[in-house]
């Protein structure tokens, strides 16, 4: 007891000093199951020290009391310990922020080449090419920056709940305490059952947990029925573990505690109150999270898919830079001029507007979504959300409206019974577990509070909870005390394989192969009606038995069944069209039976003549699977391992999946597709595995998503287009008109404050318009396809780029270097304009300007640009740009090559959409 509370001691002082746990001890290596040395010494001694202790024990150390903490208590310790919250999920400081907005391989490429022309003594090169750096840093840092804060505005209206026992005084109160501690706890002061943030919770808690919740905080259990914890989070380990109430083993490791909870881990099946005793960083997992960073994940495909076409574009300017300082350096014969020069193309190759563009259009998406009632946790998602080819649903809430009804409550061949509903009602109320849809259904029977004198006559006594391989739930109650009843309700299969006996008119009867056939029969029946069927049995134990288990549920007699109906939403059938429309094909993956889901699924228009059940899969290997999938869209009686597999198998063959689900049978599904889709009712380990949260289970939100998505997808793949295909076209300009000029064809600063009014004018892109036709098919990253479309499109910005050398040379006579101001200001603007006219170009596969107009700030933006290209040489500021005033007769042959540029784009791009198509 002295070493507990001397550990607890230090516990307040190391949090009062900012190293609680010693975190200054932080682990070298990784940790698995029974590891203790990945966590810090003196954490592992406590958590070990108030395992093994008495309950009596942890209650001391922390302070706490056998009901729980009281409001006041609470207060005070969440000012001193801080929220429930890791530090690692909180927003970075300003100055990592900005840190990590500049560096990427543009800007630091950038920065190098900034530094080589201070080094040569290039000033305004200098000058030029910081400002490019520092305006696409500030401008990500600032738009990443809204992002950021929306996005932990939107969390906040998704925030997860903990129910925690708090004290307080009254009859109800006491209630509460006991059905939550048990029969045996009668002494305790009575608490209150408080739903609470989980960031609100402190050491000292009493929390009590049930099948689908989050571990909110490393805990102790206090009370447990059947509980079963998935921890493969932190130990790997993939089957679910059994906790208890017992002092753990003196000689497990941390692990292997059997009465310990952990942060990050999940409650599978079963029920618990247990006492909370570390919280936020001060958690096993959260003194591990601080060793991690959002730096150390994998790259998301999306995240690949930019660098792949960014590797693209910088191995590109590396094979063209040195070509153009050879052609310059030998045909000039000042290498230093022809160095600034390549210097300054090499500035004009790297696509430094691409971490802006894509955070810009990413933000704007999620902005977009949030108005539709969209929640997107990870901006990259979005992209996926485009992408999606398949999304795997669950039936009930998506295609159905998600509001059961008691339909019908008969006998076990049919015919209406009142006591039926009695039992169902009986079994609804004294569970403790995660009450569902249908156990709320029946407990809309109020009138049957009142009539069966609930608390006068009857008292809980235990209870077997639900799970998912019985597919049945327990609760025993003593009625009037002279015996018990055990009450089971649960799947009618798994129902049948308990009971041995049925109740027919009155008297218990056998259950024969007749009687069996009679009962399959009436629950096919009410199935073929669209409901969904409960089987319901009881029977009678002496009242000595006090604690039950699941091998009491035997010999059983059935009862009759309680009969719902969930209707199909009436936006179901039109959201599947919208969907298939867009190239999204819709399958359903359901734990319900095949009759229901056959029903369903007819009235949405859902081909589901032929449903593959789970226990086929099970007989299935991989190959069977994936024609399995190739050939059926509707799977019926999953376990959620099926899911999970299913869904690993379409990503298998190549497809973009995503999976909408909200229990937790449907976590391992949300973590293997590509995208996970929750909804803001979900368990909480849905929604923690999720990408997206929708705040409306509607499927046409869906539909909204994905057009969102792929108009996302869209406005970044017109900004690598355009930069590609220009840069493209300027290198091959450059190298022609370097071997036949005498003097540089523009000179380094020239080519640099092209390149920057260029990008500002692409600023836009991102509140671009898409046209509809860009939305209708997923779309995916194709380094192939920009690398053709380069090639494809770059060519044809040079012929008008010689068109301008040619009317420069000929009809201007600026063939001297003495004349290269005059040549060098022609080609300046010529090319600005046509770069930037190239933005309306191609951001349409239709003809711009008259069968596709650019949103009002692309307009604007490129407008205010071209101007700015052409005042600049008749300005002031020409002379410190070495730029002069052009002749009255450049205009018309500039409006001429404009012209001819935007009729050849366009046909040349008729063509190419013939042969390559137009992602």
């Amino acid at each position: 007891m002295s070493l507990l509370n001397a550990w607890f001691n230090a516990f307040l002082r190391s949090r009062r000093a900012g190293n609680l746990f010693g975190r200054r001890a932080m682990p070298e290596a990784g940790y698995g199951r029974g590891s203790t040395q990945a966590a810090p010494a003196t954490l592992t001694a406590g958590l070990l020290a108030l395992a093994q202790g008495s309950e009596a024990d942890a209650l001391a150390t922390l302070q706490s009391h056998v009901d729980g903490l009281s409001p006041h208590e609470a207060e005070e310790r969440l000012l001193r310990f801080g929220p429930n919250e890791v530090d690692h999920e909180k927003p970075l400081p300003w100055w990592r922020h900005l840190w990590q907005c500049y560096r990427n391989p543009f800007n630091l490429l950038l920065t190098v080449l900034a530094a080589v022309s201070w080094l040569t003594e290039d000033a305004k090169a200098t000058v030029v090419i910081g400002a490019m750096v520092v305006l696409s840093t500030l401008i990500r840092f600032v738009q990443e920056g809204r992002s950021n804060r929306a996005a932990e505005r939107l969390k906040a209206l998704v925030g997860n709940t903990a129910r925690v026992l708090r004290r307080a005084a009254g009859t109800e109160a006491a209630e509460v305490a006991d059905q939550y501690f048990g029969a045996q706890l009668h002494s305790r002061r009575p608490a209150r059952l408080l739903d609470l943030p989980i960031r609100d919770l402190v050491p000292g808690d009493h929390i009590v947990l049930s099948a689908g919740d989050m571990i909110p905080a490393d805990c102790r259990v206090l009370a447990a029925k059947d509980l079963f914890v998935a921890q493969a989070a932190m130990t790997g380990e993939s089957l679910p573990v059994e906790k208890f109430v017992q002092a753990g083993n003196a000689e497990a490791g941390l692990m292997e505690q059997a009465n310990l909870l952990f942060m990050g881990t999940n409650v599978v099946s079963g029920t618990a109150t247990a006492l909370v005793l570390a919280t936020g960083n001060n958690s096993y997992f959260g003194t591990l999270a601080q060793r991690s960073s959002a730096s150390d994940r994998a790259p998301t495909a999306f995240q690949a898919g930019v660098n792949s076409v960014s590797w693209l574009l910088i191995r590109f300017a590396l094979v063209m830079v040195p070509f153009v300082l050879l052609v310059n350096g030998w045909t000039k014969g000042d290498w230093t001029e022809a160095f600034l020069f390549a210097l300054s193309v090499a500035v004009g190759l790297t696509p430094e507007m691409l971490p802006m563009i894509v955070t810009s259009t990413l933000a704007k998406g999620a902005v977009l979504l949030s108005r539709r009632k969209v929640i997107v946790k990870r901006l990259d998602a979005i992209q996926n959300f485009g992408a999606m080819e398949v999304l795997c649903t669950d039936k009930t809430g998506t295609l159905t409206q998600d509001k059961i009804a008691l339909e019908r409550h008969t006998d076990v061949f049919g015919q209406d019974s009142e006591d039926v509903l009695t039992f169902a009602y009986l079994n609804s109320h004294f569970q403790t577990g995660l009450i569902n849809l249908l156990d709320r259904a029946v407990l809309e029977h109020v009138e049957l509070q009142s009539s069966l004198r609930l608390s006068q006559d009857y008292r809980k006594v235990d209870e077997i909870p639900f799970d998912f391989e019985r597919r049945r739930m327990s609760v025993v109650v003593s009625e009037r005390e002279d015996h018990h009843e055990l009450i089971c309700k649960g799947a009618v299969e798994e129902m049948l394989a308990v009971c041995s006996t049925v109740r027919e008119n009155g008297q218990d009867m056998p259950l024969d192969e007749q009687r069996l056939a009679r009962v399959r029969q009436t629950t096919e029946e009410l199935n073929e009606q669209g409901l969904r069927v409960v089987a319901v049995a009881m029977k009678e134990t002496a009242a000595s038995q006090s604690v039950y288990s699941q091998a009491d549920e035997r010999d059983l007699t059935l009862v009759g069944y309680v009969a719902f109906l969930d209707p199909p939403k009436e936006s179901a059938a039109q959201a599947l069209q919208a969907l298939a429309a867009h190239g999204v094909e819709v399958k359903v993956f359901t734990g319900d039976n095949e009759l229901v889901t056959a029903r369903v699924c007819a009235q949405v228009g859902l081909d589901a003549d032929t449903i593959v059940t789970g226990p086929q899969i099970e007989r299935m290997d991989d190959a069977a699977v994936a024609r399995a999938l190739q050939e059926h869209r509707v799977f019926a009686r999953l376990t959620p391992l099926h899911k999970e597999r299913l869904v690993r198998e379409l990503r298998a063959q190549g497809k973009v999946v995503g999976f909408l689900g909200d229990g937790i049978n449907d976590a391992p599904a949300l973590r293997a597709a590509d995208i996970g889709i929750s909804v803001d009712s979900a368990v909480d380990i849905a929604k923690e595995a999720a990408d997206i949260i929708l705040l409306e289970k509607n499927l046409m939100v869906l539909e909204e998503g994905v057009i969102q998505g792929r108009r996302t997808f869209s406005n970044m793949l017109k900004y690598i287009r355009m930069t590609a295909s220009s840069n493209f076209g300027n290198v091959f300009s450059v190298l022609v008109a370097s071997a036949f000029l005498p003097f540089l064809p523009m000179l380094p600063l020239q080519l640099l404050v092209q390149n920057l009014l260029y990008d500002i004018s692409q600023i836009a892109i991102p509140f671009d318009n898409v046209d509809e036709e860009l939305v209708r098919k997923p779309l995916k990253w194709n380094p192939a396809d920009i690398g053709r479309f380069m090639v494809f499109f770059g060519p044809i910005s040079s012929i008008f780029d010689l068109s301008c050398f040619a009317l420069m040379w000929y009809v201007f006579d600026a063939r001297t270097p003495a004349d290269q101001g005059l040549f060098q200001s022609g080609w300046f603007v010529v090319g600005l304009l046509t770069q930037t006219l190239i933005v309306h170009m191609i951001r349409t596969p239709k003809v711009p300007f008259l069968q596709s107009i650019a949103a009002p700030p692309l307009l604007l933006m490129t407008g205010a640009i071209m101007a700015i290209g052409v005042i600049l040489p008749m300005s002031p500021l020409a002379g410190y740009f070495k730029l002069q005033a052009l002749p009255a007769g450049y205009w018309p042959f500039l409006v001429a090559i404009l012209f001819g540029y935007a009729v050849l784009t366009t046909a040349l791009k008729k063509l190419y959409i013939r042969r390559y198509g137009w992602q």
